[in-house]
């Protein structure tokens, strides 16, 4: 599959909360042992996909996304605003190198995108 889903993220106004209530559900294990207080979730036994758990910063409201691997983050934001979408998030590297975006559909749903050269 070209352009698989490689992340998902959980974003609220109580990060702690909303970690302790899915690894309550789910018995995920979530470490948020880093810099940013972000919940890393794992992904277990070659199932599933790894994600995250975090605090809302600048958002209107919570939100739940994932983000596709992509070989160009630029040319695929150009894509999605021309046939509907917006920009969100532009081209991004985050300390440790992650190149992340996000976009919204038409819907305003967002979407993250993770550049990587062999999606």
């Amino acid at each position: 599959m070209s352009h698989p889903v490689v992340w998902f993220e959980i974003m609220g106004n109580d990060a702690s909360a909303l970690r302790e209530f899915y690894a309550q559900l789910f018995a995920w294990k979530i470490d948020a042992d880093n810099a940013m207080d972000y919940g890393m979730v794992e992904a277990d036994g070659g199932r599933g996909i790894a994600g995250g758990i975090g605090q809302l910063t600048q958002q209107i409201q919570p939100k739940v996304t994932f983000y596709v691997a992509t070989p160009d983050i630029e040319k695929t934001l150009l894509r999605a605003s021309e046939i509907g979408g917006g920009v969100l998030m532009p081209r991004t590297v985050l300390p440790g190198g992650t190149i992340i975006g996000m976009f919204a559909d038409p819907e305003g749903n967002p979407i993250g995108l993770v550049e990587e050269a062999d999606a």
